[in-house]
């Protein structure tokens, strides 16, 4: 069982996690139990209280969210949370692709469709004895899905970045020179590092701007500017570029 999982981010950086043993991950899971033991809660008060007015009703709401809601609690958490659910957050776990990129809403779904077979046969016994004996400790849900549970670093310098590409202006790209000779290649590249900053651990952040961003800005002469985060300017760049290109 490894403690320490490397591997090559799509920057062609190699990032080391450690991977969330059996003892974290329950807590986690705890944590999130009873949580959801208090909506459960809730929603059967709701359903008492319907039954006065609509027996079926109230039948078909108690169903529904027996049924749905452990389920969708964890997916829908974390696809939204970024692989984190409350119970994650509070542990300092999160859920990611096997390759180190954040998990995909399918990845998610999968991963958590498959969880009543690591319930089986009701005390997770199949979930912790492949936790157990996978060199990465994944449970099955994570062995069909492709992903792994890490304990999430922190960075001192957080920077939050624009949800994403839109067609407006960004308010620094004022300070950008000519930006012509940037080519697709160098965009990709760029794009690619301002979308998984955030979640890179310190180190690799600046080891990234120094291979990735700097030589960029050098050959477009793009200055440094001591009060502005340069991933600030990446991503004016990066938005720039893709609506003088058409790619919005």
């Amino acid at each position: 069982m490894l403690q320490q999982y490397t591997v090559l981010t799509p920057e062609k950086t190699l990032v080391e996690y450690r991977i969330a043993g059996l003892g974290s991950r329950v807590f986690a899971y705890l944590i999130d139990l009873v949580l959801l033991i208090a909506y459960m809660m809730l929603v059967t008060y709701a359903a008492t209280v319907l039954a006065f007015l609509d027996p079926g009703a109230a039948t078909l709401v108690a169903a529904v969210a027996s049924l749905a809601v452990p389920f969708g609690y964890h997916w829908l958490f974390e696809t939204f949370w970024n692989g984190q659910t409350p119970g994650k957050k509070a542990l300092g776990l999160r859920v990611r692709m096997a390759d180190g990129t954040p998990i995909t809403p399918a990845a998610a779904f999968l991963r958590n469709a498959l969880r009543i077979a690591d319930m089986l046969p009701g005390t997770y016994t199949v979930g912790i004895t492949a936790i157990f004996f996978t060199e990465r400790s994944q449970r099955l849900g994570d062995l069909a899905a492709g992903t792994i549970v890490v304990h999430e670093g922190t960075n001192k310098d957080p920077v939050r970045l624009a949800s994403g590409l839109t067609s407006e202006q960004h308010p620094l790209e004022h300070l950008l020179p000519d930006i012509r000779g940037l080519t697709l290649e160098e965009y990709l590249a760029v794009k690619t590092l301002c979308d998984r900053y955030p979640e890179l651990p310190a180190s690799v952040q600046q080891r990234m701007l120094k291979e990735v961003w700097m030589p960029v800005a050098l050959r477009l002469k793009i200055p440094e500017y001591s009060n502005i985060h340069p991933v600030y300017i990446m991503e004016a760049l990066v938005m720039k570029y893709a609506r003088e290109k058409g790619f919005l």
